[in-house]
């Protein structure tokens, strides 16, 4: 059973899948759309909330696209779904219900803060090592990550 939303596990792989193919150029959101197999317009919206989240930059022009806006290991996935949580479609008005607001709703909500907070151990550069591991990124491609 996923307790994640479709629209925060398709946040978690266009980052990683950014954070693998953005070098050299940034990645297209027409090629990251195809490989995730999504409606670009579908795609784009979550692209731009990971934008403003300060998880990743669009790059305009002709070779633009996205790539990450910090290091591989200071993004987590915490911080991605918190990002896609603003954009989650499936999303609906809590029900006015007493029970749900006073006896579910809180419950529900502290047991969306645990798994927020052991998502926070999981880094962007944990999910590529898992992707490297399993023959998911290109073959040859070196990802460095690192600032100046």
């Amino acid at each position: 059973m996923n307790l994640l939303s479709r629209q925060s596990m398709r946040a978690i792989a266009a980052v990683v899948d950014i954070a693998l193919h953005a070098r050299p150029q940034p990645v297209a959101a027409k090629a990251l759309a195809a490989r995730l197999d999504l409606p670009p317009r579908r795609l784009e919206t979550l692209l731009q909330a990971l934008v403003r989240a300060n998880i990743l930059v669009g790059v305009r022009g002709p070779r633009g696209g996205y790539e990450l806006a910090r290091e591989r290991r200071r993004i987590t996935a915490a911080d991605i779904v918190r990002a896609a949580i603003d954009t989650d479609e499936d999303g609906e008005q809590m029900d006015q219900a007493k029970l749900i607001r006073k006896v579910v709703a809180p419950m529900v909500l502290d047991a969306s803060q645990s798994m927020l907070q052991a998502l926070e151990a999981v880094t962007v550069e944990t999910l590529c090592r898992a992707a490297n591991k399993g023959g998911l990124s290109e073959k040859g491609a070196v990802n460095i990550d690192f600032t100046i």
